[in-house]
């Protein structure tokens, strides 16, 4: 691009200097009720900041309801359990998050998120319970977590109901909590655990419907939740050992799946902040990910709540470091980002703001919620845009780790750091895991 193109980026830029430079994109906000935050790699400290700063102002300005995160649902459950002061939840969140246990736990388990939890903790503290803002997992992963939590619940609540989760614990239990050894079994009997788990969600989700309208209660929504993890996870499992999209677009349908639950059990009026990968959060539509078949939430929000003012906000840097590991399952440990490539989003953006950092909010389109609309722009030209996973080996960059895209329609706006450095783990993460790699790497 020549000097002058670099020029028109110039004026279209706003500064990003601090939480007060968030300004644009609060007034681009306005009423919408999901926001949706991504981050470009999971190890980036910049990332979780400057997330956590646009959250807080979100939930103080704007009145958002909860904040629904790219995690397993009965570990989130303990974290929003210590912010809105339930009765024998650890006071400080933190304690919660170093007890996370399954790889890779720094995803959560990491000082910015303790800073930012411990914020919410504070700010609850002056709330009515009622309207004390919460903290969710939406992933699909936690299989066995979720199947001993509806175990417990229902000894507790409604022991008739036991005995199914009892055989659904007892078709899982031969696997010994492997996920890898579940699907691999499914070749042989592909319908895996599925009837077992069928039968259980369709009791818990009578019940939960019965119980949250009389009383609103968490409890009971919450086993309900663990059992539509136990399917997703059942039919995530099952696709895994296929190729193609399906696991992918599984998982992702779960994570929207579980935001639309989460907005109607707190209401009429709930706002939602959603916190997860650019490749989950930016509409997939706009990138080589609908060529291979594949969608994600932030396409699906699009899709099913234009309406109701959607804003999906992306982020990239050109170099720095991160924590990541070089296979799955492997200590991680902090790593040099390379320069990004030659003609991708991240390139241009150094090349115009070397060393500096900028905000781009981009016109709606035309249509309802399909992103950026008007004149040919930078933004609305393909090109390469980085994505770094909990998996990443840098020298692979020249063919790995780009997303085709279009920026102005992948995202509503765009925040560019240029150099950005690695978070920094609560404790020490070990080499070990039973969890099946994602698909694609460690997205």
């Amino acid at each position: 691009m020549t000097e002058t193109d670099h020029a028109r980026i110039r004026d279209e830029a706003l500064p990003l200097s601090g939480a007060g430079s968030l300004d644009p994109l609060l007034e681009r906000v306005g009423d919408a009720r999901y926001v949706l935050l991504g981050e470009a790699s999971h190890g980036t400290a910049d990332y979780y900041r400057l997330r956590g700063a646009l959250t807080r102002r979100l939930i103080e300005e704007k009145g958002f309801s909860f904040v629904a995160v790219e995690g397993d649902w009965p570990d989130c459950q303990a974290v929003h359990c210590s912010l809105v002061g339930a009765r024998d939840a650890p006071e400080d969140p933190r304690e919660v998050l170093e007890g996370f246990r399954r790889w890779p736990t720094w995803m959560w388990a990491n000082t910015d998120v303790a800073a930012f939890t411990r914020w919410l903790r504070k700010h609850n503290e002056d709330l009515p319970p009622g309207r004390r803002v919460g903290f969710f997992g939406l992933d699909v992963y936690s299989l066995w977590e979720s199947l001993h939590a509806v175990l417990d619940h229902l000894r507790a609540h409604d022991p008739d109901r036991v005995e199914r989760a009892v055989e659904a614990y007892r078709c899982f239990e031969p696997y010994a909590e492997d996920p890898q050894s579940y699907a691999l079994a499914t070749r042989f009997t592909p319908e895996g655990c599925e009837p077992e788990v069928v039968a259980l969600l369709t009791g818990l989700r009578r019940r939960a419907a019965e119980t949250t309208a009389a009383d609103g209660s968490l409890a009971e929504f919450a086993a309900r939740q663990n059992a539509e993890v136990l399917a997703g996870a059942d039919r995530y499992y099952r696709a895994m050992i296929g190729s193609g999209p399906e696991s992918w677009n599984i998982r992702d349908h779960h994570m929207a799946d579980t935001l639309d639950r989460l907005m109607e059990h707190h209401g009429p009026d709930a706002k939602a902040v959603v916190w997860a990968h650019n490749t989950h959060v930016g509409d997939a539509r706009a990138t080589d990910m609908a060529d291979a078949g594949m969608v994600n939430i932030g396409g699906l929000v699009r899709e099913r709540h234009g309406a109701e003012g959607v804003v999906l906000v992306g982020f990239g840097s050109f170099s720095g470091t991160v924590i990541a590991a070089e296979g799955w399952g492997e200590v991680p440990r902090r790593t040099e980002v390379p320069p990004a490539r030659p003609g991708s989003v991240e390139d241009l953006l150094h090349q115009v703001f070397p060393g500096g950092q900028a905000l781009f909010v981009f016109p709606p389109a035309d249509g309802g919620g399909q992103g950026a609309g008007g004149s040919p722009e930078w933004f609305l030209r393909q090109r390469d845009h980085r994505a770094i996973g909990v998996v990443y080996r840098p020298w692979q960059e020249r063919w790995g780790n780009y997303v085709p895209t279009v920026l102005g329609r992948r995202y509503d706006a765009f925040c560019h750091l240029d150099r950005t450095g690695a978070l920094t783990p609560l404790s020490p993460v070990p080499a070990r895991t039973a969890e099946e790699q994602t698909w694609p790497e460690g997205l």
